[in-house]
């Protein structure tokens, strides 16, 4: 016998029930981004190494270790599974030219790859929600962005997540900073972990991130980045802390808040929680004017977020936020396998008023007993059961029983009338 085959590692499938509860979170999504005009944009999976390696930058932990990189068998192009959805983008908006007319608000959703150690909340392969505002160059578009991620945790009834900002300022003061920096940590050399040595003089930045405890304290007393802005620069972030004050959106200062891309200038942001752990950032993103330039398109400002979908779901676990489940409206009980032309006839026209119905499919044996049929017409959640038994149908007539009001009685319905009572067996809100 053949060996059994699995999913690769850290990729794993979305099964029923689980994927009715990721297709009410896009729902969800596609609804916040519709109220605030941000359009779709889907891009390929795989893109052109050098597309990361320029835009995410060479010495990141993304393209260092992380890529899922190989060569085309066919030309030998250099290919990557997308580590991150912003370079994408930005190549897209390049490539055909989208910003010739005006900026653009676009959003995405879709998978991602990663090589790292899988946990709960960190994948090989995950799953992520961007929006990328781009031409604009002001802090209205960043506060926008921000308020947007914040519209999106009401609509999922999620309350304990919490707003950190910082500003990257320009090149030339991170420059300053980075000297700063450099002579700092090599002042204290010896508390310095591999990792940090390492990156001391190719991008010193990224050990303000450090997850190392023995190092926090000497991270906490290095330079800071905001003491070296300028006066655009800090015009910029002193923008987005006014109008996020005049929404009454809470943010703290977070000095140590860099980012893992080194695209990223002036705002930076994240919203975090203390209830995954150390995965504990759900949403992140910010300002990357560069970007567009870098990867080879005429200059032009950009602001935009990722979210990781597994992250946000096991957010609204973890804090018992509802999630609705899709149930049927209703459940058709079927006694007799020779009146199913007619059954079937009957509930596509139910379908076509927007009703949601399951059918009891019998099997080799025949439809089953009544019994069965109504502990598995409980079993689905419907609301209601339609019985097409022979004595109703002979009168053409359906019963409709309902299974979850004990208090209502059931009642026979006209075939010959259902355009006028079939949709009333929707559940209520639910769109036709």
């Amino acid at each position: 016998m053949s060996e059994q085959l699995k999913a690769v590692k850290g990729m794993n499938d979305i099964l029923p029930p689980e994927s009715a509860r990721w297709e009410w979170f896009e729902a969800t999504v596609r609804r916040v981004m519709q109220r605030y005009a941000y359009q779709n944009v889907r891009t390929p999976l795989v893109e052109p190494t050098p597309l990361f390696v320029r835009g995410l930058g060479e010495v990141t932990d993304i393209v260092e270790k992380e890529m899922y990189s190989f060569e085309d068998k066919l030309n030998g192009d250099l290919l990557t599974l997308r580590p991150e959805g912003t370079a994408g983008v930005v190549r897209a908006v390049n490539e055909h030219s989208l910003l010739y007319d005006g900026p653009k608000r676009l959003f995405y959703v879709g998978a991602m790859f990663r090589h790292e150690r899988p946990q709960k909340g960190r994948y090989r392969q995950f799953h992520q929600v961007g929006v990328e505002a781009l031409g604009f160059p002001g802090p209205d578009l960043d506060v926008e962005v921000i308020l947007m991620a914040r519209a999106l945790w009401r609509e999922l009834g999620l309350s304990d997540v919490r707003l950190e900002i910082n500003s990257l300022g320009q090149p030339a003061e991170r420059l300053a900073h980075r000297a700063a920096l450099i002579a700092y940590f090599e002042a204290h050399a010896d508390q310095l972990d591999e990792d940090a040595r390492r990156r001391l003089h190719s991008n010193p930045l990224r050990i303000l991130d450090t997850k190392n405890p023995t190092m926090q304290a000497l991270v906490e007393a290095a330079p800071k980045l905001i003491d070296h802005l300028g006066e655009a620069s800090l015009a910029h972030l002193e923008g987005v802390k006014a109008a996020l004050t005049a929404v009454g959106q809470p943010f703290t200062i977070n000095p140590r808040l860099v980012r893992g891309m080194d695209y990223y200038n002036l705002t930076v942001f994240e919203w975090v929680t203390d209830r995954l752990g150390s995965q504990g950032t759900v949403c992140a993103g910010g300002r990357y004017d560069g970007l567009i330039e870098q990867i080879g398109g005429k200059p032009a400002p950009a602001v935009g977020w990722g979210l990781g979908i597994e992250r946000v779901l096991a957010l609204l676990e973890d804090s018992g936020a509802t999630v609705p489940t899709v149930v049927p409206d209703v459940y058709a009980v079927v006694p007799d396998a020779a009146a199913l032309p007619q059954v079937i006839a009957t509930l596509e026209l139910l379908r076509a008023q927007g009703v949601t119905v399951q059918m009891h499919a019998g099997g080799k044996d025949g439809q089953g007993s009544f019994k069965s049929q109504f502990k598995k017409a409980d079993a689905s959640g419907a609301r209601h059961a339609l019985i097409f038994g022979a004595d109703e149908l002979a009168q053409g007539m359906v019963t409709v029983k309902p299974l979850r009001d004990a208090a209502a009685a059931q009642v026979q319905r006209p075939l010959a009338e259902l355009a006028s009572w079939g949709a009333g067996l929707r559940a209520p809100g639910a769109e036709a």
